[in-house]
């Protein structure tokens, strides 16, 4: 969506060319692929440990922080793996994303007409959104220091990922288009009215 973005702003004439549908099968499975990829290394890290004690993981599913807390094991090398791939999966792509949004940012300032820079603005404000609360979310449950670490903070953080975030991904996007803005628009007028009307009823 950043590439996306970046080419709809910063390249328009070349954007049917950058964003084929060639270049986004390409784009959509090398994102795919290196998620699968990615927890590799993990579960073999995880498949070498000795578990003992309660077979409950304190969480809403298996997350490898709650786990971990079952093992026996020394999981100091499984910490460190997380350090080193979180900064390579989650930090590089957000930093890649904000980089994006950099040369968006610089294109939006050389817009003379104001209502042409809030039009290409609107089209950004949703994915950064979006790209702002999930990366926020996971840097901080994968990427705080142990000592801060816990299981019921962790639960809350993966709720906002695995649940309230895609929840609201349709919700955000939609915002952009005119008929949702003017239906929530009526919407609340509507409520105000009615709210009126009994009021000046009562008195």
């Amino acid at each position: 969506m950043a590439y996306d973005r970046f080419a709809a702003i910063c390249k328009p004439l070349h954007y049917p060319l950058l964003m084929n549908k060639r270049n986004c099968v390409l784009l959509a499975a090398s994102s795919w692929i290196t998620g699968f990829v990615d927890m590799i290394p993990f579960l073999d890290v995880v498949s070498h440990y000795s578990f003992c004690g309660s077979n409950e993981i304190n969480h809403f599913f298996c997350d490898p922080n709650a786990l971990l807390k079952l093992s026996c094991s020394d999981t100091q090398n499984f910490k460190i793996l997380v350090l080193s791939e979180g900064g390579f999966i989650a930090v590089m792509p957000f930093l890649f994303t904000l980089s994006s949004y950099a040369f968006i940012i610089t294109a939006l300032m050389k817009i003379t007409s104001s209502e042409g820079r809030r039009k290409a603005f609107s089209t950004c404000s949703s994915h950064l959104t979006v790209v702002v609360l999930f990366y926020g979310t996971i840097i901080c449950i994968y990427m705080s220091p142990s000592s801060t670490f816990s299981l019921e903070q962790d639960k809350i953080f993966a709720i906002l990922y695995t649940v309230l975030i895609p929840m609201l991904n349709p919700l955000i996007y939609s915002m952009r288009n005119q008929d949702v803005k003017n239906a929530l628009r009526n919407l609340m007028f509507r409520k105000q009215y009615k709210k009126k009307q009994v009021s000046n009823m009562t008195i």
